[in-house]
C-alpha cells in the first residue's frame, strides 16, 4: 500500500492505483478523460475560507495544517477520510491536486494522515 501525491496535470502512470482528486474545483484546462480520476470527494478539501486565508499568505503551512486537520475532524469529513483510508488499505492511492506546490498543500496533509510515503 502506498499513498502518494501528484499534480493532476501529470500524465497518469500505471502505478497510480486509485486516482483521487482532492481539489474542490475541477482543474482548469483538463478534460475528464485526460485526468482519469476515479474518485472526487469534494468534502475532503479545505473550506473556502481556509483556502483563501492560506493562499493570501496570511499564515504558515503549519498553521494551515492545524486548521485543516480541525476541519477534517467533523463527522462527514471523517467518513470521507476513512473511505480513502480503506482504498489505501486495499492498494495504491494517488492523491491528485492542481496545486503548484503539492508538498505544501492540503494534499500533503491528507497524505500524512493516510499514512502515505
Amino acid at each position: 500500500m502506498s499513498v502518494r501525491v501528484r499534480r493532476v496535470y501529470e500524465p497518469p502512470e500505471a502505478g497510480d492505483g486509485v486516482r483521487v482528486l482532492v481539489d474542490r474545483l475541477w482543474p482548469r484546462g483538463l478534460s475528464k478523460d485526460a485526468a482519469r480520476v476515479d474518485e472526487w470527494p469534494k468534502g475532503l478539501t479545505p473550506s473556502t475560507g481556509l483556502r483563501r486565508w492560506y493562499h493570501a499568505g496570511e499564515g504558515s503551512f503549519a498553521e494551515f495544517t492545524e486548521r485543516y486537520e480541525a476541519e477534517l475532524a467533523a463527522p462527514e469529513e471523517t467518513e470521507l477520510l476513512d473511505h480513502v483510508r480503506e482504498l489505501a488499505a486495499a492498494g495504491d492511492v494517488t492523491l491528485l491536486t492542481a496545486s503548484k506546490s503539492p508538498g505544501e498543500s492540503h494534499a500533503a496533509v491528507l497524505q500524512r494522515l493516510l499514512g502515505g510515503n
